[in-house]
């Protein structure tokens, strides 16, 4: 399982605006699974999909990937051949039944119009529409280099708007009641519990604080490669000055979040353990 966590990770650390976004679509997607009285078995399947749903773009171009402006007709084609990537990239995998459905119809919507399949309705299993819903919130509230996200009222609103469409009708309106009593606030905008992404003076929203990072350390945007200074706020939480600095070839080298890696498999072995995770995929 880590080791399925760290390639997603290492997919997200090619694209430096979507900080933190693994993190939050599975945290959303364990939110709305309790939410909507799913068991344990469930819960922590959902979570672990809402981590890997993007798996597949391992295989997207950077220059398709990476854009900084809206995607033509032929690179979004391009761009909808990551659900059936991630799964021919589990094949043989042990957890590849446990994630299949995230991976591979999260972009599939309940009228029938999405990919790769067409499915539509309950035939889209239930991993799936909780991590659509939760990767389209996240994606309309997060920033991108040509628009800025929009508020969380807003990114519900339109969920509202697209009720029974793009979004299921059930699953989405147990969604806006947790957005109505700031439930998702704590997540939206942040990479980890509790810690916001910080804003580069150049790219916007892209540096990414790390659980273990301390006062005296240093951060560099993966877009621009700025050089951060960490330091101790009023508050108690750490605040990036830029140094006028840029980052090593050495420095700007991704490494994958392994300390929070880590404790998303303890959380998961804690809420169910592996072997009874396993025995209860799905048919």
């Amino acid at each position: 399982m880590s080791s399925l966590l760290v390639m997603a990770w290492l997919v997200e650390a090619r694209d430096p605006y979507t900080g933190g976004h693994l993190w939050r679509v599975s945290r959303y997607a364990e939110l709305l699974a309790e939410a909507a009285d799913l068991d344990d078995a469930d819960i922590a399947r959902i979570s672990i999909g809402g981590f890997l749903h993007d798996l597949g773009k391992i295989g997207i171009p950077d220059a398709v990937l990476r854009k900084p402006a809206p995607l033509t007709d032929t690179e979004f084609e391009t761009m909808r051949t990551h659900p059936e990537a991630g799964m021919r990239m589990l094949a043989g995998h042990p957890l590849a039944t446990v994630v299949r459905p995230a991976i591979l119809f999260h972009h599939e919507r309940p009228d029938g119009d999405g990919y790769p399949r067409g499915l539509s309705g309950d035939a889209i299993p239930v991993d799936a529409r909780i991590v659509g819903l939760c990767d389209a919130f996240d994606a309309m509230t997060s920033s991108r280099p040509y628009r800025a996200g929009i508020p969380v009222g807003a990114a519900l609103e339109r969920i509202r708007e697209n009720l029974g469409a793009q979004f299921d009708k059930r699953l989405g309106t147990i969604f806006l009641e947790l957005g109505a009593a700031g439930t998702l606030n704590h997540v939206a905008g942040h990479s980890d519990d509790g810690i916001p992404l910080r804003d580069c003076v150049m790219c916007g929203p892209t540096l990414v604080v790390r659980r273990e990072d301390r006062a005296g350390g240093h951060l560099y945007c993966r877009n621009c490669g700025g050089e951060y200074a960490l330091s101790s706020a009023a508050s108690g939480d750490l605040q990036a000055e830029p140094t006028g600095r840029v980052g090593s070839a050495k420095q700007l080298v991704a490494e994958a979040d392994s300390a929070l890696i880590a404790r998303l498999v303890q959380e998961t072995s804690q809420r169910i353990p592996l072997p009874r995770l396993l025995e209860d995929v799905p048919a």
